[in-house]
């Protein structure tokens, strides 16, 4: 057994661990946050050395290790680094548990990575659930009524998305007989398009996916815990939520629905069609209901729908093209790079903002730009990057996966999305006429930590670079593309 192949799961394991002892026995608290940075990138220096090392499955083809695995790995644990250091503000909110917080950010990552690596049904489930529980702990830590409402709705509404892809996962089983997918992609093709169109079990299964899957990237109809859980996790967490959640549940819709149903190519048409329908709506629901939001974090709640909706226009553009054509799969990978390190600088700059202010209140950002200009220009930076302008990395995100979607035939989706980025633009920009021509209430400035600062200038670094220098990060998520395991 290639136990070295799961170093990187296994360093944070351990950190998780160590991090939870320490705090029992440490005074300076600033030690959990330097270790569990060290485990972090501890386990990303062994994901590197991994790349390009070829397609490996590992515990009887329930786990695969390449490059497709090890690009997602690499983002979450990037992701959880920037989190960690825009919390070291936040987290005086809930003093006595900053081990535990850490610990679950640490072990949300280890199943998120796991997620992108499994390739059978069964681990894909215990990989989502080790993720999802996490995330339910997490979004209660502020113990308040908000907090603990969105904590409870977020753990029953997700328990109701668990059992529906089950129950799905368990249709497929029945329908092939196999749990592992290139297996159960054999299956499907050995079968006529009569007998697969004839078996309601099949095509429910499928449906059901699709339904679980979505809970966990938002997509509409199964975006109903957003709003509320954007709005009353702690801020870091809505941050966290709002990226690597997705990300991971991208991941593993690509990596099931490409290597268990993306052949015969009749087949996953018909999934494309499905995300195509999904994405227009997605998009439509997202952009109209965050215009008329007054809190930001709601605001960037539906905003998250609405990039979901664009997200799924290159899943769309995968079930639409031929096993051999990366390009819907390469750029959906590099919108969902520019996408987390967009979102998370935005809400980093939101951390430090409404951390003075006490309040998420778009009213309350009023000249904002006089009072924290390094800020107001961070987020100002951020919301034009989500809104799709240039020279930001949103611009290139949406380019690329525009065109992937347009190669393959799907202009009257592009058309559809680029109305919509043009509505989005309206409560984007709006933000940012607050903060710069708005009057402030205070004259006082804006305290952040260095490390949140850090956070701030490395998420802002990455918007700006994939903007105007995008090839190197597109290049990287071809090699990814091409390195699904069967």
């Amino acid at each position: 057994m290639n136990f070295w192949l799961l170093i990187p799961e296994l360093i944070l394991v351990a950190v998780a661990i160590a991090v939870i002892l320490l705090d029992l026995v440490i005074q300076r608290k600033v030690w959990l946050v330097v270790v569990s940075i060290a485990g972090l990138l501890a386990s990303a220096g062994f994901a590197i050395a991994m790349w390009g090392g070829g397609s490996q499955a590992i515990f009887n083809n329930m786990l695969a290790v390449d490059n497709f695995a090890i690009f997602f790995k690499l983002l979450f644990l990037a992701i959880a680094v920037l989190v960690i250091l825009a919390s070291t503000d936040y987290v005086s909110k809930f003093a006595r548990f900053k081990g535990e917080y850490y610990a679950l950010v640490l072990l949300a990552t280890l199943g998120m990575m796991l997620m992108a690596a499994t390739t059978e049904l069964i681990s894909i489930y215990i990989a989502l659930e080790l993720t999802s529980i996490s995330l339910y702990v997490l979004v209660g830590f502020l113990k308040d009524s908000k907090s603990s409402e969105a904590s409870l709705k977020y753990l029953l509404l997700g328990a109701v998305a668990s059992a529906v892809l089950l129950f799905g996962m368990a249709l497929v089983f029945g329908f092939t007989g196999k749990t592992q997918l290139g297996e159960i992609a054999q299956a499907i093709q050995a079968m006529s398009p009569q007998g697969v169109l004839a078996s309601p079990a099949l095509i429910l299964g499928l449906v059901l996916l699709v339904a679980g899957f979505g809970f966990k990237i938002a997509a509409v109809p199964f975006h109903m815990w957003v709003p509320d859980v954007y709005e009353g996790a702690p801020t870091p967490i809505t941050a966290y939520l709002s990226v690597a959640s997705k990300a991971a549940g991208f991941a593993i819709i690509l990596r099931v629905f490409y290597s268990a149903f993306g052949l015969p190519q009749w087949f996953s048409l018909d999934w494309g069609l499905i995300f195509a329908v999904l994405s227009v709506i997605g998009m439509m629901v997202g952009n109209i209901t965050a215009i008329p939001q007054t809190n930001i974090k709601r605001m960037l709640a539906y905003s998250s729908i609405a990039q979901a909706g664009y997200l799924m226009v290159g899943l769309a553009a995968v079930g639409f093209s031929t096993a051999a054509d990366i390009v819907g799969r390469s750029s959906l990978l590099f919108f969902l790079t520019s996408y987390a390190l967009t979102n998370l600088g935005a809400f980093i700059a939101i951390i430090a903002i409404s951390n003075k202010l006490n309040s998420d209140l778009i009213d309350d950002y009023s000249g904002m730009g006089k009072r924290a200009p390094v800020l107001s220009l961070a987020l100002t930076l951020c919301l034009i990057s989500l809104t799709g302008i240039p020279p930001a990395a949103g611009f290139m995100a949406k380019f690329y996966i525009f065109s992937g979607a347009t190669q393959q035939g799907l202009l009257w989706l592009v058309i559809i999305a680029v109305i919509n980025s043009v509505i989005s633009a309206y409560y984007y920009l709006r933000v940012v006429k607050v903060m710069w021509f708005g009057e402030p209430a205070s004259a006082e400035k804006v305290p952040s930590s260095g490390a949140l600062r850090v956070a701030l200038s490395l998420s802002c670094l990455g918007v700006l670079l994939l903007g105007i220098v995008p090839g190197s990060m597109m290049r990287l998520a071809e090699t990814a593309a091409k390195m699904f395991t069967f």
